[in-house]
Formats: C-alpha cells, structure tokens, sequence
C-alpha cells in the first residue's frame, strides 16, 4: 500500500484489518499534533464496493481507539463528504479505491481545512512504518454501530446546487444518467430532473464496476453509443464510483474528454486562473482570457498551485483531466453564491458542460469544434508492474534512446510529470506510470484524433514490449 495521486491505495484484501487501523490511527495522530482535538467529530463515508464496509468500519474503531469521535456517512460521493466535514470544521475518511477494480480498495483523508497534501502524506507514512512491527494494540470494537449522519451529507450537497441554474435550464434536453455501482447514481437523476430534463436511466448494476473516467475501456464505450440510439440521447452523464470524476458521452456516446469538461467548466465559472496538470490539453492556454498554470497529476497537487494563485485575486478554477473540478474560491452563478470546495467534484462539471449545451444551442460533438482544440488520446496499460515502469523511465532518460523508442524527432521533453515529448511535427506523446496502482498510462495529442488514437495504441505495445523483454532477460 502506499499513497498514490489522490490517497492511499492498495489491494483491499491488504487494507482489511489491521492495516486500515494503523493508517487510521497514524491519520488521529496525524489531527492531534496539528492541534485537533482528540475528542473532535471524523466523518467518515466509502463507496459501494465489497470491501467498503468492513474497511470503513475498522477505520471508525481505529480513530475511536484514538479519542476521537467517528460518524458513519455511509455510502455518499468524496465531494459530499468533503462539503460537509468543510462546513463543519471537521476532518473526514473516505474508504474508496475510486475508479481501480473492485479487488482494490483505498481511503482519502481530509482534515478540518480539506485534503491532506504530500508533506501530511509522508507524516503519516512514517507513523505507519513506525508502529507496524509493534506488538499488543488494543483490540478494535467493529461490531459497534456509530451515530449516523448519511442524510445530512447528501443533503448539504443537493443543497448546493439548488437554484444555480433556472428550473427550466434542461428542459427538451433527453439525457441518459448512467448508474452502474456509483454512488450518485440517484443524486445525478434526481438533480437533472430538478431542472427540466428528461431522464433515461441505464446500466444499474448490483456488482462494483471501476469506471476510470481518464481512459474508458471499449466495452463501456459501445454501451454508451448503444443507449444513445436505443433512447435517442442528446447525451449520458455518469460519475466514477466515489463521485469525484464525471464521465460525459455526446449524442454519439462519444466520450467527451475530461479536459474539455474542465474547460467548459472554466468557462461557465468565468474563471480568471485555471490550475491543472500537465497531461491536460496544451491547447488549453491563455487564449481563453485566463491564466493557465501547470502542474503534476493530482489533486494535492492542483490543491496547492490553486492555493498559490489566490493572491493574484479573482476565480480560481482547477480541474484534471479526468475531469474532476476544484473550486478555489467562491463565485457567484446566477446570482446565488457558490463557495469554494477544493477538493474534485463530479457535479458541477457535469451541470456546467450541460448549461453550455443549453446556452449554445449547440450539441457535444459540435462543441469541440468550437474550440478548436488539438485531438487527444489515453489509454493505460493495466498490471504493469512498477519497477517496469521506473526501468522504462530510466531507459528513456536519454534523448537519443527516447528519439529511437518514439520514432520520431523529439524537440521538446517535460518532465513534471513522466515523460511528454513534443514531437517536430507537434505530436505530443506523454508516458507517466500511475500514482495509484500498477499501471502505465499513455497520453497523446494529434491533429485528427483517429491518429493520436495510434500513437497511444503503438507506445504501449512498445511499452509492453520492453516490460516483456526485461522479464525475459531477468531484469524485471
């Protein structure tokens, strides 16, 4: 286990039990020694999948172990959870592996300012491998049931977007919510109703389904053009499975890339700085009236440069290309404020991009013709071991090699964040192992997308193939 772009990460089986206790008592220490008190409320939520429960469960009796007094959400999306423990000066623990399979798990934490950034993330690693080897702690009450407080998270989120658009925003808009195992499945229905549209509800599931938001595997995306022409769908709106990433498919169920969710988001906000990391679009700059600033892929990450900008006033608006948005200071929307919420929520976005179409008149596909923005492509390889991915990176690390392994001329390499090359004919072609599993991702941009669709599709093969080689030769 160990923490990744966005939490902490691991095989669930892994985080059951006393390694979840000890994270959680490394986070009550972590809240202690910057001045919470140890007898303060922790609200503490998780996801759908199986292992949820019986790791958030543990963590409640960690943290009740500790002195401090746990609150079982239940199952309601991070940026819910994050709302409330803000508007309550509270820390919160979020049991999710968010959009990895089922069989891994993770928890997110947040103290009472919002999320914990790298240096707290460190803190608690080394609490954790200070108290792991030792021996008689007290045993945990799991069986307990805690005071809950599912109702009121939810509704303190509904509340937030309540009269942010006109009634009537979505009305003639037939818009497809698909529910699979997230947990907004029913909020995101119940929202789009509320303001005028109308609701074809597909592919509920009894079974955890990862969605990754960032890279939509085949079988999902032939659904989602299966359903627009099943229902006639202008569009379909999910969420991943702790709700802090949206997924947006046009009238065609294609999907509509989490960077231009983003920006439709900037847009609509009217945002004077836009923070978001490097694998975002490049064409994303100032030329949209704000001023753009780059980062490394994650929330803490975002969380910090937005943090940064506040001093030059105005909207501060971050968003990863996963599409999840943060918030960094307050705005005003239709005349009703809304607060700041620097944590990634799929909610907003999701209203944003739909407003958009509304307001334009224009549908999805057509929208990405307005901007005009170059052609991009992801994909990731899966159980792509680590060390594969640190041996490849090294490998890489000279300009000639990396040149040979491309194909092509490289002009220009950034290194915030993996390895994204700027190619002579202006191809970009971005690797970067995954912060939170065993996994290589592939980023590219092009000028049609059915050619940054190959570039993604050829680097990997050659990343496999390299990782492949190194097994053979005994070097991985």
């Amino acid at each position: 286990m160990k923490f990744g772009s966005s939490g902490l990460r691991g095989l669930a089986s892994e985080l059951i039990g006393k390694p979840s206790g000890l994270y959680s008592e490394a986070f009550a220490w972590w809240l202690a020694s910057s001045g919470v008190q140890p007898s303060s409320l922790v609200f503490v939520g998780r996801d759908l999948r199986d292992s949820s429960p019986t790791i958030a469960s543990g963590c409640m009796a960690a943290l009740a172990a500790s002195g401090f007094q746990p609150i079982d959400c239940g199952a309601v999306p991070t940026p819910a959870l994050a709302l409330y423990a803000r508007n309550n000066a509270a820390a919160a623990l979020m049991v999710t592996g968010s959009h990895i399979p089922a069989d891994r798990n993770g928890i997110k934490f947040y103290g009472p300012n919002g999320e914990i950034n790298k240096a707290d993330e460190a803190a608690i690693t080394r609490y954790v491998a200070e108290r792991q080897n030792v021996l008689g702690s007290p045993p945990l009450s799991l069986g307990t049931a805690w005071p809950m407080r599912h109702n009121e998270v939810v509704a303190a989120y509904r509340k937030r977007v309540d009269g942010l658009l006109k009634a009537d925003s979505f009305s003639g808009m037939r818009l497809g919510v698909y529910q699979h195992s997230s947990v907004a499945a029913e909020l995101l229905v119940d929202v789009l109703q509320s303001f005028g549209a109308n609701i074809v509800a597909v592919g509920k599931t009894e079974n955890f389904v990862p969605v990754d938001t960032e890279a939509v595997d085949p079988g999902t995306i032939a659904k989602l053009k299966g359903w627009v022409r099943e229902f006639g769908l202008d569009a379909i709106v999910s969420a991943d499975a702790d709700a802090d990433r949206p997924l947006v498919a046009d009238e065609n169920g294609d999907v509509f890339r989490g960077d231009l969710i983003g920006l439709a988001t900037a847009l609509f906000l009217k945002a004077d700085t836009l923070v978001t990391p490097v694998t975002s679009n490049s064409g994303i700059s100032n030329a949209f009236d704000f001023e753009v600033r780059r980062t490394k892929v994650g929330s803490p990450f975002v969380i910090e440069a937005m943090e940064a900008s506040k001093g030059a006033g105005g909207i501060v608006v971050g968003f990863e290309a996963n599409g999840g948005v943060l918030l960094g200071s307050d705005c005003i929307v239709n005349g009703k404020r809304l607060a700041a919420l620097p944590t990634r929520d799929f909610l907003l976005p999701i209203l944003a991009v739909l407003s958009t179409m509304a307001s334009t008149r224009k549908r999805l596909s057509e929208l990405r013709e307005v901007w005009k923005l170059p052609a991009c492509a992801s994909d990731r390889l899966q159980n792509f071991p680590a060390e594969s991915s640190c041996r490849l990176m090294d490998h890489l690390a000279s300009r000639d090699v990396l040149q040979q392994f491309l194909a092509g001329t490289v002009t220009e390499v950034d290194e915030t964040d993996g390895l994204r090359a700027r190619m002579i004919a202006g191809e970009i072609i971005h690797l970067r192992p995954s912060g939170n599993a065993p996994e290589l991702r592939c980023y590219s941009e092009a000028s049609t997308e059915s050619r940054a669709i190959a570039i993604v599709t050829s680097t990997l093969k050659k990343a496999q193939a390299f990782a492949l080689q190194g097994k053979i030769e005994g070097i991985s």
